[in-house]
């Protein structure tokens, strides 16, 4: 299992909308760059994610799982544009702001606090169990 970060402003698509989608969850659609796409085609159903509100609040509130292999993305005009599905499991006991997870030593070299503006990242098994650890949720 490979983990990731996937990141959305809370007043377009937030956490309680993502909630909402119900167990079959849906397509992170939307992503318009290449290394985010990249990264979406390099996961399989069972990978799990962190739900990561950006711009308001810039916190990790909440974990997702992948449902769906990549596949071109609804919303896109574009066929060089793919997305796979996903599906809330659990909020984080407490969210983990940006702030946190930069003045935590060791995720010093997490893709987030290296390059905070890609919106589909990877975690590290480690980042994963530090960040859970930090917000009072079980891996």
């Amino acid at each position: 299992m490979a983990y990731w970060l996937f990141k959305s402003e809370p007043d377009v698509f937030g956490w309680n909308e993502q909630v909402a989608l119900g167990a079959t969850g849906g397509e992170w659609h939307g992503v318009r760059n290449y290394q985010a796409r990249n990264n979406m085609r390099a996961m399989v159903p069972g990978d799990r994610g962190f739900f990561y509100h950006s711009q308001k609040g810039r916190e990790v509130v909440g974990i997702v799982e992948v449902t769906a292999p990549c596949h071109p993305d609804s919303t896109a005009d574009d066929p060089r544009w793919d997305c796979v599905d996903v599906r809330a499991l659990r909020p984080l006991v407490r969210p983990v702001t940006l702030e946190a997870i930069r003045a935590e030593p060791r995720l010093a070299e997490m893709v987030l606090v290296k390059n905070s503006r890609l919106s589909v990242q990877p975690v590290t098994p480690e980042e994963w169990c530090r960040i859970c650890e930090m917000g009072g949720t079980e891996p």
